[in-house]
């Protein structure tokens, strides 16, 4: 059949994009928001008996980030390996004082291409966004959220942040594991770690497909763009994406219209509120040509939305920490898990009706009729798209 076609040319592509294989032993869990999404990841370091991986883009120092670090620490000083890698500029607020404990109690910290060095050998523009937890090698945790009060909502003007977090057990955690070895090799300047027991055998205990897909100027090719692009391209009967950040590259904007224009169901979710207001203003000078060609907006509005998450038919879904940017698609360092299990797409597909009820649908007409001086800000907001 057609479909069954489709669905075979998207694996295929899917298996020479990504770095890991499509795997089939694996059991998923959706943890929706920080607070399930906390509590899992801390009681996973809980059980640690051989090593903790954890990766963030943001670690603040503030009673989220103090609660990871006392867990660590916990950890550590019984004898775990403990690596904490963290970005320049995300968690760029960061002091000495916060990785004394850690360094005292026998972990590993390293930083990923720091601040000033990055301005002076050209880094400056390759952060690495991703935000993987890996425990054990049997245990994986992939998503949205970073580690900072906010998460929980605590921000003071943002409020309420609805994010999406995954947790993988199987043969995908190779996958999330091989990521962030090589990620600490480069920000070690060639520190390699080798243990047998970070790539345990595992025993099948689960039946779901998944597949991590990496993305990074380290990487042959743009693995996270070609593989939402195909997805997209592959849709038969709806594409839903949530994305806090909308500024795609002319392909991906090319398959959304065209599905869209060819009667598919096309919705997309981002903010209301914006964290950052230039960004915002870019995704908006989108909207337009979307609503013209069909597809369906909603602006998030119980707090702020920054869950990544696409949704293609039955097909398949996908969570991870890459925005529908240029930047996520071609400079950032990201990671992806397309999962495909009807369990996990029905459990997302929960999440985003959810969303929806919590969103308003935005108008065409209603667009069009926004100040002057709105649609020259997002004009150039556009202009900057590439560098945001």
């Amino acid at each position: 059949s057609p479909e069954f076609a489709a669905q075979e040319r998207l694996f295929r592509l899917f298996r020479k994009s990504g770095a890991a294989p499509i795997t089939g032993c694996n059991r998923s869990r959706v943890l929706t928001n920080a607070e399930s999404a906390y509590e899992a990841m801390m009681d996973a370091i809980r059980e640690a008996k051989h090593h903790v991986h954890f990766a963030s883009y943001i670690v603040r120092d503030d009673e989220t980030g103090r609660a990871f670090r006392q867990a660590l620490v916990r950890k550590a000083s019984q004898g775990v390996q403990v690596r904490l890698l963290y970005d320049g500029i995300g968690s760029y607020k960061l002091r000495d004082g916060y990785f004394r404990p850690l360094l005292d109690a026998g972990a590993q910290c390293a930083c990923f291409f720091p601040l000033r060095p990055s301005f002076m050998n050209k880094r400056i523009n390759y952060r690495n966004h991703r935000k993987i937890l890996v425990v054990d090698g049997t245990k994986g945790f992939v998503g949205g959220i970073n580690v900072g009060d906010e998460y929980l909502g605590r921000h003071p003007r943002l409020g309420f942040w609805r994010d999406t977090h995954l947790m993988l057990e199987g043969d995908a955690v190779y996958g999330l594991q091989e990521v962030f070895l090589k990620d600490w090799e480069l920000a070690t300047g060639g520190e390699r770690p080798s243990d047998p027991l970070f790539l345990p055998e595992h025993r099948c205990g689960g039946d779901e497909q998944v597949q991590i897909v990496a993305g990074g100027p380290n990487r042959r090719a743009d693995a996270i763009h070609e593989t939402m692009f195909a997805a997209m391209a592959a849709a038969r009967k709806r594409i839903w994406l949530t994305t806090p950040y909308f500024i795609p590259s002319p392909s991906v904007a090319m398959a959304l219209k065209t599905a869209a224009l060819g009667g598919l169901d096309v919705r997309i979710v981002i903010p209301l509120v914006p964290d950052t207001r230039l960004v915002h203003a870019a995704t908006l000078s989108y909207v337009e040509d979307m609503l013209s060609a069909g597809v369906r907006i909603w602006q998030y509005e119980k707090g702020f939305i920054h869950a990544k998450v696409l949704i293609v038919d039955e097909l398949l879904a996908s969570v991870g920490t890459a925005n529908v940017d240029l930047r996520s698609f071609f400079s950032n360092f990201e990671t992806n898990a397309y999962l495909f299990h009807p369990k996990t797409i029905a459990r997302l597909e929960e999440d985003f009706l959810q969303d929806l009820e919590n969103s308003r649908e935005m108008n065409l007409t209603t667009f069009l009729g926004r100040p002057r001086s709105r649609r020259i800000g997002e004009a150039m907001a556009r202009m900057l798209a590439p560098l945001l």
